[in-house]
């Protein structure tokens, strides 16, 4: 088949820039969405007279055939057809004959691939939600397994105050329920639909775009053509809520390296998510979640490249956007992978509570708890600070924890310590004591499981 639009061309394209124009090499990933597209777009040209009822009929049939061509991996594609849309095109005359000609009526590759895209992704994230919900529920699951585990709480790396696990796994369930609701809200915007936008001015055929919208399952129809054409807003959206979520994944990834390390030793990964070194036979690698972590720059990478595609371009649609594709195809398939294979490391995951119980024995992360003790007697909070921190460095200088020290060791620095300040001081206690909303109080780590439960049947 001759080129769609060689009419006006003298020569033939040179391979050189066959091969470099074409987009079919990736876009070929589109080749159902296309056809979705194409088979409500024949239906509204002849429902409503454009061609007649018997030419759409033959049109459908061949485009069913092409989808099974397609799906069985019968489909030849071809880089000098350029596309996915002219190589569909192409397969369906070779099926039906010239009349195939006739689908291309009342639109532009312009307004087909813009449908196309907003129908592949609507379908990818929907996808992405139900694997964003399959890691939330491993996050139950564990969290339910240790309410009562004790972990040292960290900032600045350094122990800070022991706090449940369950807690601190429960807040990566909320940024990823956070990531749960962009996504969902981006379907708002995804939504839209292009086709019948034409080539950027619309079509002077007596089209329906509210009927193909219907029948593609979009809420409504851009009202601007040129707009509808050139609108790439919806990918941007989504590599941004993207790179937030993999951001989320990779916080999470690293502790899981850290926590699995010998100088950690708080959990160890199922040898079905590790690997080992080719000279050293004791080694168990944590390899899935520091790639789970390194992939992070793919998608911020490919959020950066549309930016930068699109900041420049004039109304309406230019060649550069050709390169819209592949960053959007590649972080779909890098969420796919990385949220796939983290539910499942999440559950196998063994938790060493004895080793973190040990850990928040072994350092002064309830030094906070005696200032409030002693603020709670009446010395101001302040005060109490400073006492705390020289109680801390004498403890240190003498090599003991502060529930080693004795009731005298404690009254050389205020005489408000009375014995039971060592009560104050045991861990499980210190976290209980935690209960105000949204802390690590084993009460409210129990509420805030039921909240979690509650947005997962959701």
């Amino acid at each position: 088949m001759s080129k769609l639009w060689g009419g006006r061309f003298t020569k033939p394209t040179n391979k050189l820039v066959e091969e470099y124009t074409s987009s079919i090499g990736y876009d070929q990933q589109l080749a159902m969405q296309d056809i979705k597209g194409s088979l409500a777009h024949v239906e509204m040209l002849g429902k409503c007279g454009i061609i007649t009822l018997d030419e759409a009929s033959q049109i459908k049939q061949g485009l069913q055939l092409v989808e099974k061509k397609i799906e069985n991996g019968e489909a030849s594609f071809h880089v000098s057809d350029e596309d996915i849309h002219m190589n569909i095109e192409r397969m369906l005359i070779e099926e039906i004959g010239p009349v195939g000609g006739k689908l291309h009526t009342g639109r532009s590759r312009n307004d087909q691939v813009a449908t196309d895209m907003h129908l592949y992704l609507r379908e990818k994230t929907e996808y992405l939600l139900t694997l964003l919900k399959a890691v939330q529920s491993a996050i139950v699951t564990q969290a339910e397994a240790n309410v009562e585990t004790l972990i040292p709480g960290y900032t600045h790396l350094q122990r800070a105050q022991p706090v449940s696990f369950a807690h601190h796994l429960l807040a990566y369930f909320w940024m990823f329920e956070r990531d749960k609701e962009r996504l969902k809200d981006s379907l708002k915007r995804v939504n839209w639909s292009p086709l019948g936008a034409a080539a950027l001015a619309g079509t002077p055929y007596p089209i329906d775009r509210a009927m193909t919208a219907e029948e593609l399952g979009f809420d409504r129809v851009y009202p601007n053509s040129l707009d509808a054409v050139s609108d790439r807003d919806f990918i941007l959206e989504f590599l941004s809520d993207a790179s937030i979520l993999i951001t989320h994944i990779s916080r999470l990834s690293e502790e899981l390296v850290l926590w699995s390390s010998q100088e950690f030793d708080f959990i160890e990964l199922d040898d079905a998510f590790c690997t080992g070194s080719s000279i050293m036979p004791q080694k168990k690698n944590p390899d899935v979640p520091e790639l789970l972590r390194g992939k992070t720059g793919r998608i911020y990478g490919s959020l950066m490249g549309l930016l930068t595609l699109l900041k420049g371009l004039p109304l309406a649609y230019n060649k550069d956007m050709q390169e819209d594709k592949e960053g959007m195809f590649d972080t779909v398939d890098t969420l796919d992978g990385a949220l796939s294979l983290l539910a499942p490391m999440l559950e196998t995951m063994d938790v060493k509570q004895t080793n973190m119980k040990q850990a928040v024995q072994e350092d002064y992360s309830n030094a906070t708890d005696i200032a409030d003790y002693l603020a709670i007697k009446g010395m101001p909070f302040r005060q109490a600070h400073e006492v705390i921190g020289k109680i801390v460095l004498y403890a240190i200088e003498n090599k003991k924890y502060l529930l080693e020290l004795t009731i005298e060791e404690y009254q050389q620095f205020s005489e408000l310590f009375e014995a039971d300040i060592y009560d104050k001081l045991a861990p499980d206690q210190v976290v209980a004591e935690r209960n105000s909303e949204g802390g690590t109080g084993f009460k409210q780590v129990e509420y805030q499981l039921g909240l979690a439960k509650q947005h997962l049947q959701q």
